[in-house]
């Protein structure tokens, strides 16, 4: 893994492609309910993150394509993987969402909350789209470093599901500075100060509006199981947050971000992604 000095200027690497890999997976499994290895907290956790995904993305593409007439170059071939790579993503993942059982799981009440927060997002305008846009990429690509370090979390998953999660994850690692690098763009007429108050304060917001509503998200479907609110809350916090801690693992990735004249490719990770990278492009070929 290459560090950079803090006076050292980083950018995402010329030799990146952000590639989108058009697969589909078979996630007929979900039907049948706790598809993490029997765990119906981890299941409820991951369901409600993926619930999440195909809205949210969706936000995250409209976010960049608003400031595509600012792009040229590298970053506008870029700009146009991340948005495919999104889109592939909001569609796999509406399918996974598809198959937990509604009948049994307050579904449509979670799909609902989540578009009432996105619809807040946009109506904020394209700038608090795009500083959203950012926060939350790097949430989810600290998030993926954290699956690729510890590799046994989807070990008793169905191979179609337990491979959703890894090429997500490798994508998201992939395109993190994207829209990073769109927002530096957009800004550029800004002082440096400026755009560090502004990426800091939505970082902040971001980490505790997104644990909070996942969190709250996955009670609501653990709930189902059998669990009373407060034993539901408590179950999925201590997954979040202790073991395996997938909201606390990856805390050095995410503070990096409060350094001022950070870029996400500070931390070059893609050694610990090559292996799933192989695998996914072999996929596609």
């Amino acid at each position: 893994m290459t560090h950079t000095s803090p006076h050292q200027a980083k950018t995402t690497p010329d030799d990146l492609q952000v590639a989108p890999r058009d697969i589909r997976f078979d996630l007929d499994a979900v039907r049948q309910g706790h598809w993490l290895g029997g765990d119906p907290v981890g299941t409820a956790v991951f369901n409600a993150l993926s619930l999440t995904f195909p809205d949210g993305e969706r936000l995250f593409m409209d976010a960049v394509r608003n400031y595509r007439h600012l792009l040229s170059g590298k970053l506008l071939e870029d700009a146009k993987g991340f948005i495919a790579q999104e889109a592939i993503h909001s569609r796999e993942h509406h399918q996974l969402n598809s198959l937990i059982d509604r009948e049994r799981y307050p579904v449509a009440e979670v799909e609902e909350m989540v578009r009432a927060r996105v619809k807040m997002a946009r109506e904020r305008g394209k700038m608090a789209m795009l500083v959203s846009t950012i926060a939350l990429e790097h949430f989810t690509a600290m998030m993926a470093e954290m699956h690729a370090r510890h590799r046994d979390l989807f070990d008793n998953s169905p191979p179609g599901v337990e491979q959703l999660w890894r090429w997500h994850a490798m994508e998201e690692t992939e395109h993190k500075a994207v829209a990073y690098d769109v927002f530096l763009e957009a800004t550029k007429d800004w002082s440096p100060l400026q755009r560090y108050r502004v990426r800091c304060r939505a970082m902040a917001f971001v980490t505790f509006m997104f644990t909070r509503n996942i969190s709250r998200y996955a009670a609501r479907l653990l709930e189902a199981d059998g669990y009373t609110p407060k034993a539901a809350l408590k179950a999925v916090k201590r997954f979040v947050w202790r073991n395996p801690g997938i909201f606390r693992r990856g805390w050095r990735t995410y503070l990096a971000w409060y350094r001022p004249g950070f870029h996400p490719w500070d931390q070059d990770d893609r050694e610990r992604f090559a292996d799933w990278k192989a695998e996914f492009d072999a996929a596609v070929a």
